[in-house]
């Protein structure tokens, strides 16, 4: 399935979002989005359903039996009394996510099954042309999007029949938040805002633009501005070391989209945090000798520990890999 990026080996996030984008432009419009959220994924899950996809690949019992008994194995809660678990697959165990991944086939195979039903290139061309629609699904673990080159109602077609397909191992969609919206509305995705925009100094073309989503960039200022919260740390170098800890890994996550200005947004945001937690240390100080003396070139460094500067991550581009992403086993019979 070249769809499928969550714990995949050679898969991450990016190619997930680059096929997003490669369906999205105008040259292919697949323009409405079936944006779903599935409702307590790891939770509801219905063990027999799941032991069953596995035994269609794998017929060792004692391999089936041992997956029966870590399905069965229950939760340690946060009270310290254990309990049972009649469904799902308990977060942070090593197999869920792979368990996971084989529930979710079923969505796999059955978006499959349309697009193989539409025939060659050729024949799915002439089909679009008489405005049948083509759907493509992305998914990454339990968030999937489905990218649609059709109208509104084949989008809102999808709500009864991802229901029925997700039924039989025991999960459903929440109605909460799964929506469908244009491709020219925008939507988020994995930490990402994906939104087809004009092209700037192009003349009226369009492109796909991704951004870092407001809520993403509001988690990462929430965690700096934890960290930065006065006598959380002892020195300024233990504070730098967990700080940058933060923003390196934000930064190499999102240095693939159009980040640019968040990155200087939190630049600026990051040093005035510090800033702030430095002053409380040395109140008796006024603020510009303690530049002076503390600051050189404004910057922050302590025991050859200097404060990471998102603002000076290169931004790349990500490029779509697609079906050339290597497979390390073989397809199933």
């Amino acid at each position: 399935m070249h769809h499928v990026y969550g714990f995949r080996p050679h898969r991450r996030a990016q190619d997930a979002i680059s096929e997003i984008r490669y369906f999205a432009i105008p040259t292919r419009n697949y323009q409405w989005v079936f944006e779903a959220d599935i409702k307590a994924c790891f939770d509801n899950i219905e063990h027999e359903a799941l032991v069953r996809r596995v035994a269609r690949r794998i017929e060792d019992k004692r391999v089936l039996a041992l997956v029966r008994a870590f399905l069965r194995a229950g939760v340690l809660a946060e009270d310290g009394k254990a309990r049972e678990t009649i469904t799902g697959t308990p977060q942070g165990g090593i197999l869920s996510p792979l368990l996971a991944n084989i529930a979710l086939s079923v969505l796999d195979e059955h978006f499959t099954r349309k697009w193989d039903a539409l025939g060659p290139s050729w024949r799915r061309a002439k089909l679009r042309r008489t405005g049948a629609p083509a759907m493509r699904l992305v998914r990454y673990a339990d968030d999937f999007v489905v990218m649609i080159n059709g109208q509104r109602t084949d989008a809102e077609a999808l709500w009864q029949e991802v229901e029925e397909v997700l039924a039989p191992i025991g999960l459903s969609l929440s109605v909460e938040k799964t929506r469908i919206c244009h491709i020219d509305e925008g939507f988020d995705f994995l930490g990402w805002h994906i939104q087809r925009r004009r092209w700037q100094g192009r003349n009226g073309k369009q492109a796909v633009y991704t951004y870092p989503s407001k809520k993403a960039l509001a988690s990462v200022m929430a965690k700096v501005r934890s960290l930065t919260r006065r006598n959380k740390h002892r020195t300024l170098r233990d504070l730098l070391l967990v700080v940058n800890r933060v923003l390196r890994g934000w930064c190499e996550y999102f240095r693939y989209g159009v980040s640019a200005r968040t990155f200087s947004y939190l630049n600026h945001f990051t040093w005035h945090r510090v800033f702030r937690w430095f002053r409380k240390r040395h109140l008796r100080i006024g603020t510009r000798e303690l530049v002076r003396r503390c600051l050189p070139d404004w910057q922050f460094s302590d025991g050859g520990v200097s404060l990471f500067k998102p603002q000076a991550v290169s931004i790349i581009r990500y490029r779509y890999r697609g079906a050339k992403i290597p497979t390390p086993w073989a397809p199933s019979a």
